[in-house]
């Protein structure tokens, strides 16, 4: 999920762990690439605070509605099948320059089934 970025330089930058991280998915209709399990991404976004939470009322009722979760942005998209528990952490800074971090963790679906009993 996108997180605030401290740095004021940056108002957007994507920064995949390597270049073998992302997969893509591209035909002459689909230019966006597809973000698969087993590889790492990280996007940092600058927002507004009434955009951060316009995104945040869009993760909600996707987690409160469904059982899959699809981030996307112009030049990629996340589909995420999510499962229970989902942990928030609400994390409080007062000292100097108060801050608030907000953190939720997502767990995937988990792709087992149980074993036949005969």
């Amino acid at each position: 999920m996108p997180a605030s970025d401290n740095d004021a330089d940056h108002d957007s930058e994507a920064e995949p762990h390597n270049d073998d991280d992302i997969d893509a998915e591209t035909d002459d209709t689909e230019e966006q690439t597809t973000i698969r399990a087993g590889r790492n991404f990280e996007q940092t976004y600058r927002l507004a605070a009434s955009e951060a939470g316009e995104f945040l009322i869009a993760v909600g009722e996707q987690l409160r509605d469904g059982d899959e979760l699809t981030i996307t942005d112009e030049e990629w998209e996340l589909p995420f099948a999510f499962g229970e528990p989902v942990t928030v952490e609400i994390d409080f800074d007062g000292m100097d320059d108060p801050e608030l971090e907000l953190e939720v963790e997502i767990p995937g679906r988990p792709d087992d089934t149980a074993p036949d009993v005969e």
